[in-house]
């Protein structure tokens, strides 16, 4: 039998409706991963780098996919990408911007900065839910997920 660990999610969302839908819909599509949601572009950074509160990382280990809205306080999510691509041990950490913008120079951008999706935030629940199961089965499951750890030039 496996040993199947499951996954982080990381959520960047400062909407506290959003998230509750979005755990609404992650419950309801089964989706068992763990989820952690950082309300700012800050706390995200935080978070991926392991500083203060998050250095633990068994309470709070990296994500296998971040979900990033871009209006964000304190650092904007195309901030946190800019951040997170220049990492070296984290630039390969697949990122889902996960937005209402539909601005073309936000996609634009969000793609120049190493995005590798840009998905609207739809607004039906069950558009929503179809969302997250497809998300789930795709980069949690099919997708081929890259050892982050050997991205430092090693």
């Amino acid at each position: 039998m496996m040993n199947v660990t499951l996954s982080t999610l990381l959520l960047v969302e400062d909407d506290p409706n959003d998230v509750m839908l979005f755990r609404r819909a992650k419950d309801k599509s089964n989706l068992a991963n763990p989820l952690q949601v950082m309300q700012d572009g800050e706390a995200a950074v935080a978070y991926l780098s392991g500083q203060g509160q998050y250095a633990d990382r068994n309470r709070y280990p990296l994500p296998a996919l971040v979900l990033l809205d871009l209006k964000l306080p304190r650092k904007s999510g195309l901030e946190v990408l800019e951040w997170l691509r220049r990492q070296p041990g984290l630039q390969r950490l697949p990122v889902v911007v996960l937005t209402s913008s539909k601005e073309s120079l936000d996609v634009g951008r969000a793609y120049d900065l190493g995005a590798n999706s840009y998905l609207i935030k739809p607004v039906a629940f069950d558009k929503l839910l179809e969302m997250v199961k497809v998300l789930g089965l795709y980069w949690l499951i099919l997708n081929e997920k890259p050892d982050i750890h050997l991205s430092r030039g090693e």
